[in-house]
């Protein structure tokens, strides 16, 4: 599964690059676009300023080039140097009508600015096809002081004109994006479903080799016992009855496990708390798994800061983690060293169960809380049972409002740190 996964993140990867990539080129196209659309805006405009020279005696020397006289001084504005005073409904016919001959179509404020009063004199509202309504909040055009008399042309709306210019390619550009957004979620549902069915698959499998060991172990030890003659080999009797008692209680541990699914699928744990001392639950603990840590020959210590850790908290559940933890601190270790403390910090009651086993890679450390999650080492599983436990042991405490945490260094062992609220 770990080839398949690595796999898909390659493949959603790659996707995610192109898709990036994609936008990327189409946000620089926009610009483009808009960067022509804003200089043939300016073509237009200076166009119909050349023709407004030429259809009307503005400037002495028409013959001048008219470029000289035309100041763009900032993209909104420009600035029509006069040599004399214009018959202002004619410049005004003459003006609209030169603006709309260059497909500049958007409103316009015209004002004559005088050299000798330092203000403008008259201004006019140029009503085009594609005009915007005026708006009050609109600031007024800044007085641009020069020796010489001008007209002074302001678009107002000029940005929001030439946005509408490009209005297909802003709707095509749109739909590409909503459509690539479309593929991405589908890739990522896609690789979902796909990790859910190996997920499914791997966990059949796992299933498949946790049972069938100890169920062949117990038919051939069954098979023994039914010989005739067994009774007369009295030690041979009693070692296959304790076979058959080992692998039939490690197959109630792994039940007992399987019924803890119906328990991680739901996203909130029903509790039942009662008070209790919570150093006797860990001496119970201990107790439930001696003959593991007698086979094992683990050395368990326990260390309670307070005699007596009265708690409220769902006893059975609370149980279930500390047996969890302990039994991964014996199964993961040659010669089990584990070191049970209890101590107080603020309102929450916490147990830190520390091990020398082989200890949790940095990598694994924010997964291993995860359901079915089990550290692999290349394509075989390192650990054993279903990657259901510590999933249950973090379903528990967050249903309490507590945490859980873990330290841990490959070769040198894991602590975990479990705290509740004590009420």
């Amino acid at each position: 599964m770990v080839i398949r996964s690595k796999t898909l993140r390659l493949v959603i990867l790659i996707s995610t690059v192109l898709i990036t990539l994609i936008i990327a080129i189409q946000l620089i196209w926009l610009q483009k676009v808009y960067l022509y659309e804003e200089k043939q805006f300016n073509i237009n405009v200076s166009k119909s300023i050349r023709s407004l020279y030429t259809e009307m005696e503005l400037v002495n020397d028409a013959t001048d080039n008219v470029q000289k006289v035309i100041e763009n001084v900032n993209p909104d504005v420009y600035l029509l140097k006069i040599d004399c005073s214009p018959n202002l409904d004619e410049l005004w016919i003459n003006l609209k009508a030169e603006l709309t001959d260059f497909d500049v179509y958007t409103d316009c404020r015209a004002s004559i600015y005088d050299p000798v009063l330092n203000k403008y004199t008259t201004e006019e509202y140029v009503n085009l096809p594609d005009a915007y309504f005026p708006s009050e909040k609109e600031q007024d055009l800044p007085v641009y002081l020069r020796d010489y008399a001008y007209i002074a042309l302001y678009f107002p709306h000029r940005g929001q004109y030439i946005l509408k210019q490009m209005l297909f390619w802003i709707a095509s550009s749109g739909l590409l994006l909503v459509v690539l957004i479309g593929f991405g979620i589908s890739i990522f549902y896609l690789y979902r479903q796909k990790f859910y069915y190996e997920t499914q698959k791997d966990f059949v499998n796992n299933f498949t080799h946790e049972f069938k060991t100890p169920l062949a172990v117990i038919k051939i030890a069954s098979d023994v016992l039914k010989q005739k003659n067994i009774v007369e080999k009295p030690d041979k009797l009693n070692n296959y009855a304790a076979i058959i008692n080992e692998q039939t209680s490690h197959l109630q541990s792994q039940v007992q496990r399987l019924l803890e699914i119906a328990y991680t699928d739901r996203s909130h744990l029903p509790l039942e708390k009662e008070n209790f001392d919570a150093n006797e639950l860990i001496k119970e603990s201990i107790n439930d798994l001696q003959p593991l840590i007698e086979q094992k020959n683990a050395v368990v210590n326990t260390n309670f800061s307070t005699p007596i850790a009265d708690i409220k908290a769902d006893k059975a559940y609370l149980r279930l983690c500390l047996i969890n933890l302990i039994e991964n601190a014996i199964k993961y270790a040659v010669e089990p060293a584990i070191d049970i403390d209890t101590y107080q910090q603020g309102n929450n009651f916490c147990v830190r169960v520390k091990d020398n086993g082989i200890g949790i890679a940095n990598e694994h450390q924010k997964k291993i809380f995860d359901r079915f999650y089990r550290i692999t080492e290349g394509e075989l599983h390192s650990s054993k049972g279903f990657g259901l436990g510590l999933n249950f042991v973090k379903k528990v405490i967050d249903t309490h409002g507590g945490k859980i945490e873990v330290e841990s260094e490959p070769g040198k062992g894991s602590t975990f740190t479990i705290g509740i609220p004590r009420s």
